[in-house]
């Protein structure tokens, strides 16, 4: 929820967000003006992002638009982009709302509007969108027949905080939870303890898109990238001009989230390894729409923000403890490489999954919700394909790397491998020292098994594992075949001879060729990896 410094914030979480209720546009429940409200009186039209901030005399709320008479004329603005603010706002009819999804602003600004409307098509239905008097809320009317039947569901989205995912469907107030990080084992247990079930089963916990989270300047600011020591030293105060990184002689505004934010403490985590955290009085911003905002309208200005929210701003290449270059593209986010990536969350109750909630919690994980993710400006989880040539960053660091002759040779073997092989961006993870995947893994085994069966005969797949560098390098190498070949299991034994077509080879090479550092808990899990090589009889 977008929260402004006003009466609002007072209020208890419950009476704020009234989740049991909804409130919809006049097509769908119709509206009831005050008699006060014949006379014109003025009116604000705010949208999320703060591209519309219109002040008027309200005329009439008709066909879901707010009709307004500013010095322009007669504007008619949608509700579904603006909130009005005003006494003269018209009182909306309120119903109970058939599914209410509650939590992460980051997915219920972002991405939920578009996926309900893409829900909604998927069902030959139409959505009709409005934004409520409460900010962050919008709501959702689907109507059958390509909007031409009768209402067919109503969906009450709720936009604050990860936080208050979990905080309502533990009080049973939401049906679905939006979740911007995974759920915490004491946030887990609360639930079970309130019989919502096991929270991190696959029918209750869904991981719909990834995402990361991109270091912004402003346009004009011509450094591209920072070490992640440069970095810290900014967002603790030690730096506090661009001259230091070669930049302009212009001080650096800082731009953070408030104090106990979901999207701050993950900044905190991945950029403080040592504990520490933001320091100093940088300015506030609420969401990723108004840090965006206020770092397109500040020349000094750093700030971090979703893939999806940097309207214009400009992303910095991250250049890790290692050395290694980290480029907030799709391809680093879909193999989850890049340092601020993180997975995006539906949460629900087992005790309270209507028909409702499954049917649009299981298209926001089938492939049809893909192009649908991609168009809100998140990373799905699609998968693409990446050329591997001798010319690669991949190939020049091995080639450049310091080793004895022992590992030396196992690098070559590697670079053999690679040699005509393109990478798939499906990557498959492991818990440390297992071969036991981790939550995402099934997920990306039935899509990889779909888009494998779709090529041609004579196709070769090789699963390449790999691991961190704790324990000894042999053992580490033996410990990424055998991933390697635990995944092809699972894939035999899903694919139920749908891939005979395909020749399968799997290997390992340890912990050669990081993709993170392994000085951290979140490197080395991103190091403990299996990849997916191909090459087809076409290539």
């Amino acid at each position: 929820m977008q929260r402004n410094e006003s009466q609002e914030d007072k209020v208890d979480f419950a009476s704020r967000t009234n989740r049991k209720r909804s409130v919809v546009g006049a097509a769908a429940l119709g509206i009831a003006l005050a008699p006060s409200l014949a006379l014109a009186a003025q009116v604000t039209l705010k949208s999320a992002d703060g591209t519309v901030n219109l002040v008027g005399e309200f005329i009439e709320f008709k066909d879901d638009n707010y009709i307004i008479r500013t010095e322009l004329g007669d504007l008619r603005i949608s509700s579904s982009r603006v909130r009005c603010e005003g006494a003269a706002c018209p009182e909306i009819g309120t119903a109970a709302a058939d599914v209410t999804i509650v939590g992460s602003d980051t997915l219920g600004l972002g991405m939920m509007p578009l996926l309900l409307t893409g829900f909604a098509s998927a069902m030959d239905a139409e959505a009709e969108l409005a934004n409520t008097s409460i900010p962050g809320q919008s709501i959702a009317e689907l109507i059958g027949d390509s909007g031409f039947g009768d209402p067919i569901g109503s969906y009450l989205v709720t936009s604050s905080s990860t936080e208050d995912a979990f905080q309502a469907l533990t009080a049973g107030e939401a049906n679905i939870g939006m979740a911007s990080r995974r759920i915490l084992p004491a946030e887990a247990r609360q639930l079970k303890a309130s019989g919502a079930g096991n929270m991190i089963s696959p029918s209750q916990e869904r991981i719909i898109a990834v995402d990361s989270l991109v270091v912004i300047t402003h346009p004009s600011n011509p450094v591209k990238e920072l070490h992640v020591d440069d970095l810290r030293r900014i967002y603790s105060g030690q730096a506090s001009n661009w001259s230091e990184f070669g930049g302009p002689d212009l001080p650096i505004k800082v731009v953070s989230r408030k104090p106990g934010d979901s999207t701050r403490g993950f900044f905190e985590e991945r950029i403080f390894h040592d504990g520490g955290g933001i320091a100093g009085s940088p300015e506030v911003a609420n969401d990723d729409q108004e840090m965006a905002a206020m770092v397109n309208a500040e020349p000094g200005a750093i700030g971090y923000v979703g893939f999806a929210f940097q309207r214009g701003a400009k992303p910095l290449t991250l250049v890790n403890e290692c050395g290694i270059a980290m480029r907030p593209d799709a391809f680093s986010a879909k193999t989850e490489e890049y340092a601020l990536g993180r997975r995006m969350y539906l949460y629900n109750r087992s005790d309270a999954l209507d028909d409702a909630t499954r049917a649009f919690l299981d298209f926001a994980i089938s492939p049809e919700a893909d192009g649908v993710v991609a168009k809100s400006g998140f990373i799905d989880l699609g998968i693409v394909r990446r050329t591997q040539d001798m010319t690669g960053e991949r190939a020049t660091s091995l080639l450049n790397a310091a080793a004895d002759n022992f590992e030396a040779g196992v690098m070559r073997e590697m670079l053999a491998e690679m040699v005509g092989s393109d990478r798939l961006s499906t990557t498959f993870r492991f818990r440390t020292g297992s071969s036991k995947m981790d939550e995402k893994a099934m997920l990306d085994l039935n899509r990889l098994i779909a888009y494998l069966e779709r090529l041609p005969q004579g196709t070769e797949v090789k699963l390449v594992g790999f691991t961190d560098d704790d324990g000894a390098f042999e053992a580490n190498r033996t410990l990424s075949v055998n991933r390697a070949g635990e995944v092809l299991d699972h894939i035999r034994e899903a694919a139920a001879g749908r891939l005979d077509h395909i020749s399968f080879k799997f290997t390992g090479f340890g912990e050669i060729a990081p993709s993170a550092c392994n000085v951290t808990t979140a490197g080395k899990a991103i190091n403990r990896r299996v990849e997916v090589w191909l090459t087809t009889a076409e290539s």
